[in-house]
């Protein structure tokens, strides 16, 4: 069994704003480079990611879109107001018109309404009693559902982010199709300028979409286990191709993100094939599992106890992932999804 690994992280090591509001650009973040084997690492700048990878290698980018994925409406119950103001935050696409949501008050019964707009209602349709979540089915669905929201919604904020900040610093530069109610912040740190020198180094630049879910339910008792916290993917027969040819070369798959690393893994057949696929994958990763993929990882740095931090076990040894974060606390890197980003490889 993997022992988990335990640090304490200190409320100035969260990152409380984007870093163009902090001073600086987003590819001018702290980049900290592990070895995968000896656990060992180095500490420079993201924008300097260029001098640790060769011609050849591939890195997979996620495209997804990050909503405005938290929406206020009155809570109504046989006609009558519980709440005037009740904050919903969306966490999981079912269907068109269907989402699992996570009310911020508990107490919600099937044929419950919530009003956000004259154009925008909700039915709760479905609770359980071991979950947050709860299903909902709203009134509007495809352009006209993300209309509303977009006019309504605000993105999710965590309680280290003192100030809102817009939409806008929730999106990677490279985001096309909406579907993230978290920014996959992975690829945060990603400049035009960055993605067009790596280019031109030779190293192939390929794009997956996963839509990624909630990842913390206001109850520090639940935890979402990987296999229930399913999501919609979509890998494109583009991609599969230069990723297959990077591997027949020998170069180096590198996903920006614990999102990129469940998508590619999702789509291995059993004959150690790729094959472009859409879907929904509830893939579990973690110190078990055999990499069939993924050569190396950009991601961020997770929290104590973070479901994250076993599919970093994938990559690295607990002792070696023990050194890292070690490390990286005296280095005084900065957590969260606009913080510094950790390469491990």
């Amino acid at each position: 069994m993997t022992a988990p690994i335990l640090f304490h992280l200190p409320n100035d090591r969260n990152a409380t704003a984007p870093p163009e509001r902090r001073g600086i650009r987003r590819d001018q973040v702290g980049l900290m480079v592990s070895d995968r084997k000896t656990g060992d690492s180095q500490h420079t700048r993201f924008d300097r990611l260029i001098d640790f990878l060769n011609r050849g290698d591939t890195i997979v980018l996620n495209a997804s879109r990050t909503i405005p994925a938290v929406l206020y409406g009155e809570w109504r119950r046989d006609q009558s107001v519980l709440v005037r103001r009740l904050e919903v935050r969306l966490a999981k696409q079912l269907s068109e018109q269907t989402w699992e949501v996570l009310p911020v008050k508990k107490g919600m019964r099937v044929g419950d309404e919530w009003i956000f707009s004259s154009q925008l209602k909700a039915e709760v349709i479905a609770t359980d009693a071991t979950s947050p979540l709860v299903t909902v089915k709203f009134s509007l669905e495809k352009e006209a559902f993300y209309e509303q929201i977009y006019r309504l919604g605000e993105p999710i904020r965590y309680e280290y982010i003192k100030k809102p900040w817009s939409l806008d610093y929730y999106q990677t530069v490279f985001a096309t199709t909406p579907g993230s109610v978290e920014l996959p912040s992975a690829g945060r740190a990603f400049s035009w300028e960055l993605l067009i020198a790596l280019r031109k180094k030779g190293i192939n630049i390929v794009f997956l979409t996963l839509h990624t879910g909630l990842s913390y339910y206001l109850d520090d008792s639940y935890v979402m286990k990987p296999e229930r916290n399913c999501e919609d993917y979509e890998v494109a027969e583009e991609a599969i191709a230069t990723i297959a040819q990077t591997k027949k070369e020998g170069g180096k798959v590198i996903a920006v993100g614990t999102t990129v690393v469940r998508a590619l893994e999702s789509v291995v057949e059993e004959s150690g094939q790729l094959q472009a696929q859409k879907g929904r994958t509830c893939v579990k990763i973690d110190a078990h599992t055999k990499l069939a993929v993924v050569d190396g990882l950009i991601t961020g740095f997770h929290e104590p106890e973070a479901s994250h931090l076993d599919l970093l076990n994938a990559f690295t040894g607990s002792k070696q992932l023990s050194k890292m974060y070690k490390e990286a606390l005296t280095h005084q890197y900065l957590w969260h999804e606009f913080g510094d980003i950790h390469l491990l490889m």
